[in-house]
């Protein structure tokens, strides 16, 4: 009998892939925390019924997430992570010998510990010198700082359940103040195909432009993700990550990348124009 799973993208869409073999299967206090073992993507990682990751495709996603900001700030030494308990974004950070922090805040302790465990190709840096890991709500923790960051990154699951409060505009309130004078803010900011989700963009899109002085959105393609088009906020008291990107620079680091690259840095902030319409920049 084959085994398959399917991640519900839509009430009418699912996208699904054959399981070799289930590998864990734990109830912690926040979610359930899945990992399967499939045919063509590799380790699975599912929080309560939702696919997360995937080993084929995690790349995309956590270089995306990790490097267009550390492209165009040159001094980036104390970096705010809020989710990430796969460990993927810690990975890519951890390639910049000069950031000398990463504080990162992942409610979930038993998804950090299980990561470490059964996905150790995203979770190889999280016992790097540099990175302290706090157990608690990002909300409440980055209430509790103040101009202390150069780079906050929101790597969270959808804007439901736990990570709801990570969508509001208090929330990016919040980043702004715990942000030093020249910081930048990167948030994931789903997919803007189907209409379940593009209300999450449009809505993070106007609370962040509400609170920053330069906002915007650049997108990638992740086969596994709902339509494979995502998208990421860019936003900044200081930077544009076009006129700033410091590509000589970046690319003289030696960085080992699979997706990121600096040409690619250019071209995916142009959107398509039914993205622009969505984020009201088609004027």
């Amino acid at each position: 009998m084959e085994y398959w799973y399917s991640d519900k993208h839509t009430k009418d869409v699912k996208f699904s892939m054959k399981v070799k073999r289930q590998i864990v299967s734990h109830e912690s206090t926040y979610q359930r925390i899945d990992i399967l073992e499939t045919f063509e993507y590799g380790r699975v990682l599912i929080l309560d019924g939702e696919l997360m990751i995937t080993e084929k495709d995690e790349f995309i996603y956590h270089e995306m997430i990790s490097h267009v900001s550390m492209a165009v700030h040159l001094n980036v030494e104390d970096v705010l992570v809020i989710g990430a308990g796969d460990g993927g974004t810690i990975r890519e950070l951890c390639k910049y010998d000069t950031i000398k922090r990463i504080d990162m805040v992942e409610v979930d302790k038993d998804l950090v510990d299980i990561c470490k465990e059964h996905f150790q190709k995203t979770a190889c840096r999280l016992d790097d010198k540099r990175v302290h890991i706090y157990h608690e709500e990002g909300l409440r923790f980055v209430r509790s700082h103040h101009e202390e960051y150069d780079l906050i990154i929101v790597d969270c699951a959808d804007p439901f359940g736990p990570a709801e409060g990570l969508f509001t505009r208090e929330f990016y309130g919040n980043c702004f103040k715990a942000m030093r004078e020249d910081g930048i803010l990167i948030n994931q900011h789903e997919s803007p195909f189907y209409s379940e989700h593009s209300q999450s963009v449009q809505m993070a899109h106007k609370h962040i432009t509400a609170v920053f002085p330069m906002s915007t959105v650049y997108q990638c393609h992740i086969p596994s993700y709902p339509s494979g088009h995502w998208l990421f906020g860019f936003a900044s008291k200081k930077y544009d990550p076009i006129k700033n990107l410091r590509e000589n620079w970046w690319n003289s680091l030696g960085i080992q990348t699979r997706y990121y690259n600096t040409d690619l840095h250019k071209g995916c902030f142009c959107l398509p124009n039914y993205v622009k319409e969505l984020l009201g920049t088609n004027g």
